[in-house]
């Protein structure tokens, strides 16, 4: 999967335009760097498309701690969307990161996130496009 591909699939499962979907992309897949340790943020990077990696390396070894409504926030602030579109969309940015890495690259990002971000990245939930 390249990056158009990536971010294609986010503006469809979360019906943003592309300029939308790219935002929502990289404000998401740079507050996960925050929130994972700096090794998974970096085993991550390694398995997106190029273009998309620099968003993923963390910038410090240990994670920040925040949970999913700061994230949520952040993501927000980041991609200029309200919190509840930008939920949306980081909902859309870990399904297709499900799709996009390994499930045992996928697991080993999730398992370092509280039980709350289930939300959003729930391993076993099925694609559900959304529409708006």
């Amino acid at each position: 999967m390249d990056q158009d591909e990536f971010i294609g699939s986010v503006a469809k499962r979360c019906g943003m335009s592309p300029e939308q979907a790219a935002a929502v992309t990289h404000a998401t897949l740079a507050t996960l760097a925050e929130r994972i340790d700096g090794g998974e943020a970096r085993d991550l990077a390694d398995r997106l498309p190029e273009a998309l990696r620099a968003y993923a390396f963390g910038g410090s070894e240990t994670g920040e701690r925040f949970g999913l409504d700061v994230f949520v926030a952040r993501v927000s602030g980041r991609a200029d969307l309200d919190p509840e579109r930008a939920r949306d969309g980081v909902t859309a940015v870990f399904d297709v990161l499900r799709d996009a890495v390994d499930p045992v690259g996928y697991a080993d990002v999730v398992a370092q996130l509280p039980a709350e971000y289930g939300d959003v990245a729930d391993q076993t939930a099925p694609y559900v496009q959304r529409s708006r």
